[in-house]
């Protein structure tokens, strides 16, 4: 026993001595593992941009469209006024002065009168400022009434198919440089027409817009003012008579007429009742 003893205290001490050592010795660790970086997310494609605006989904919006609204101004007054005609002159001028210009226009002249109407377009901004001047113009105006059409909308969404659609067309013309086949170029020419179709539809509406928001339409009726006692004169007197005449012999021709077709109707009875008469006498 006290031999065994004596053998393990050494190899303990040795034991002691060799860990001891290897300490000093500086044996390096094995160092934790660097935890991975999550991925960062990829940038969103342009055909993915949403407008914050908007909120058209999937379509690439100009920053430009968004610039101002689009808004279609319509008005329509009806001026009663002593001379027709020149009044319609003083509408034309009104729009010319205000930077327009007029659409249509035309005079009726009858037995219970004459009336006219005038249409013309102005600046939006001068819409106001053309209804005023164009009450001056009257001597009363019975009827008015305005109109406003936003129209924002509709213009940012075709800005938005237009890109879409000009990016498609330029795809298309890549693929038809690449075409390998007579086949594979008339696929891709005929897909390259339809979009081209569509391209100049919706530039067309563009078009319309702009142009309608830019410029207001007002129409204009004119009426003429009538006053307590009509004006008198022998010529329209005796056409009046004349008139009155000719309608009274029409009704005495058509009475006439009328009962030339129905006699055989009336004939048979008014013998039937001579007859019987004749014989109560």
């Amino acid at each position: 026993m006290n031999k065994l003893f004596k053998i393990s205290i050494p190899l303990l001490i040795l034991g002691l001595m060799l860990t001891s050592a290897c300490a000093k010795a500086g044996v390096p660790s094995v160092p934790a593992p660097t935890p991975t970086p999550a991925p960062m997310p990829s940038p969103p494609m342009p055909s993915e941009v949403v407008s914050e605006d908007k909120g058209y989904p999937g379509q690439n919006i100009p920053d430009e469209v968004n610039a101002e609204r689009k808004i279609i101004r319509t008005g329509h007054i009806t001026l009663e006024v002593v001379d027709i005609a020149q009044t319609m002159g003083s509408v034309a001028e009104v729009a010319g002065e205000l930077g327009g210009y007029v659409v249509s226009s035309y005079k009726n002249e009858n037995e219970r009168g004459t009336s006219g109407s005038v249409t013309i377009r102005v600046p939006a901004d001068k819409f106001d400022e053309a209804f005023g001047r164009l009450r001056q113009l009257a001597v009363k105006v019975p009827y008015e009434n305005t109109e406003s059409l936003d129209v924002t909308e509709e213009y940012v969404d075709l800005q938005a198919r237009l890109h879409n659609l000009e990016a498609t067309e330029t795809q298309y013309l890549a693929l038809l440089e690449r075409a390998g086949t007579v086949e594979e170029m008339l696929k891709v020419q005929q897909a390259l027409s339809d979009v081209r179709g569509q391209i100049e539809q919706i530039e067309g509406r563009i078009t319309y817009l702009e142009r309608t928001s830019d410029m207001a339409l007002i129409e204009v009726s004119l009426q003429e003012t009538r006053g307590l006692a009509e004006p008198w004169s022998v010529a329209d007197a005796f056409k009046s008579a004349v008139r009155g005449l000719t309608t009274f012999w029409r009704g005495i021709a058509t009475g006439l007429i009328w009962i030339g077709v129905f006699c055989w109707i009336w004939i048979p009875i008014l013998v039937f009742w001579l007859r019987r008469r004749k014989r109560r006498a």
